[in-house]
């Protein structure tokens, strides 16, 4: 009989790229996962790992019980989600991604209503951009992500991920007040770009988005600084630095010398929860979504008429 925990550990290895990150990832030294996958060895009669370099490569042996283990484990993460579901209790752990305006104007509501509602559940919290959170939630890391895409610009949801949106967060520009349309009610984006503007950091997909509006409205972009916080984003615009794209969602402070101003062709962008097909039962997955869809308008975000919550 092959063992579960072994079976983790050799998975783990094989996604992480070595036995020190797989250790990482599983809360273990290193010598612990060593250890396990020396008795897998022996279980199988197999050799699972060679040398290469300073780091270990898996045999073909190896490959093929890899792709064996990862149904096991997913059949492993469905089973209990199914037995969370036919208990119906709100229980366990659920650690969850969000990227920062996410978890400034959304999570603290969020959180302090599944404390009050369910006692029995301990939720982790973690800043993510999307980018990186929903490998992190395909891989099993994290049971769930709170993530972004633009009106123009959807996000690619990887395999064997499942989504519901939480609400919309439209944007306004922040401009220097010494800009000559500070002072206007709204504007076009065509108006401001050929300025400088300031953004996340060029992985984000803030960053990406920006880039390619900017061009749709025939205007070479033109990014001068980046930051990945708003609230220095705002700072540096109050420098006179350049132009701000400024969700409305979980919004900072706006610091003196800078305008805040309606764009004429609102833009906007979604927010959604995101977690793996195998604990869409959850009742803990369920219960996050319906907290965070509560906490939405008050964090400033648009509510929206039916969203799709795992059941």
């Amino acid at each position: 009989m092959l063992d579960l925990e072994r079976l983790r550990a050799l998975h783990s290895v094989a996604t992480y790229g070595s036995v020190s990150a797989a250790a990482d990832v599983l809360h273990v030294t290193t010598s612990a996962v060593s250890q396990q996958l020396a008795k897998l060895e022996r279980e199988t009669g197999q050799k699972l790992l060679e040398r290469n370099g300073r780091g270990v490569r898996l045999t073909d042996a190896a490959e093929l019980l890899v792709e064996h283990a990862a149904r096991i484990l997913s059949l492993v993460e469905q089973a209990q989600a199914d037995l969370e579901a036919h208990r119906g209790a709100v229980v366990g752990r659920l650690s969850v991604a969000a990227f920062p305006t996410a978890v400034r104007g959304l999570m603290p509501a969020t959180l302090r209503r599944l404390r009050a509602e369910h006692p029995g559940l301990a939720v982790m919290v973690r800043e993510e951009d999307p980018m990186q959170s929903m490998p992190l939630v395909a891989r099993g890391d994290l049971d769930m992500a709170v993530v972004q895409d633009w009106n123009n610009e959807p996000l690619p949801l990887p395999e064997g991920l499942q989504k519901g949106l939480i609400c919309d967060d439209v944007a306004d520009v922040a401009l220097p007040a010494g800009h000559p349309l500070a002072g206007r009610d709204e504007v076009d984006l065509k108006e401001l770009a050929g300025d400088p503007w300031i953004s996340s950091s060029p992985d984000s997909i803030c960053c990406h988005w920006l880039l390619r509006t900017l061009r749709s409205v025939d205007a070479e972009p033109r990014i001068d600084h980046m930051a990945y916080e708003f609230a220095s984003q705002l700072s540096l615009a109050a420098a006179g630095l350049g132009n701000v794209i400024l969700p409305r969602m979980g919004r900072c402070d706006v610091p003196p010398g800078v305008g805040v101003v309606r764009l004429r062709a609102p833009l906007s962008r979604h927010v959604y929860a995101v977690w793996r097909e195998e604990t869409a039962r959850r009742p803990a997955v369920r219960a996050a979504v319906e907290a965070l869809r509560a906490a939405a308008p008050a964090a400033g975000g648009v509510p929206v008429a039916a969203v799709a919550v795992p059941g």
